[in-house]
């Protein structure tokens, strides 16, 4: 059966995508429950944006490689996310953000305020909401464990927390992973 063509003076519906957010703690199973959310539909772009600056962190992305299919298209982009799903993102039908707290990080390191750093993380969330792909974004929760001592670590949980809050709001599902099991929120 061929496509409805669209009749004259009504736009083109385009197909929607769905924003699925994976929030967990270090180590909780949090990239593995998003590569099943994911499904396999085709094509795939993961986004990485952890930067392999030391031994443990390249023996980290290693391991994260290793867990995906050869059918990924595996981008490094470890700061202009939102500039790449501008771009690339209507590419793909499936497409994994891991993670959002090293592009928190990686942001910060550059200097961008954190006013910037908010509003980036808005344009992304309207750029994701537009896509017609599946996506899947995972993140810490950083605000389950101890207050940290220093200011400034402080300071980046609570950002954190605050970005979360705003891809949560803009998601169409959250989880919460820990020990491996997920729970779904929304």
């Amino acid at each position: 059966m061929l496509p409805r063509k669209p009749s004259k003076g009504r736009p083109t519906r385009r197909a929607k995508g769905r924003i699925i957010l994976v929030l967990g703690g270090a180590s909780s199973g949090k990239s593995e429950a998003a590569l099943k959310l994911a499904g396999s539909r085709e094509p795939r772009a993961f986004i990485a944006t952890g930067q392999g600056l030391d031994g443990e962190m390249a023996a980290r992305i290693a391991q994260h490689q290793a867990t995906r299919s050869a059918d990924w298209a595996t981008v490094e982009e470890p700061l202009e996310v939102e500039a790449w799903f501008a771009k690339q993102g209507p590419r793909y039908r499936t497409i994994l953000f891991d993670c959002v707290t090293l592009w928190l990080s990686n942001l910060v390191g550059t200097g961008i305020k954190e006013s910037v750093i908010l509003a980036r993380t808005g344009t992304l969330v309207q750029r994701m909401q537009t896509a017609a792909a599946r996506v899947v974004i995972v993140s810490n929760e950083l605000g389950l464990g101890l207050v940290p001592a220093e200011p400034a670590t402080r300071a980046f949980r609570d950002l954190a927390g605050r970005v979360n809050q705003q891809i949560a709001a803009g998601a169409d599902e959250v989880y919460l992973v820990v020990s491996g099991l997920s729970l779904r929120l929304k």
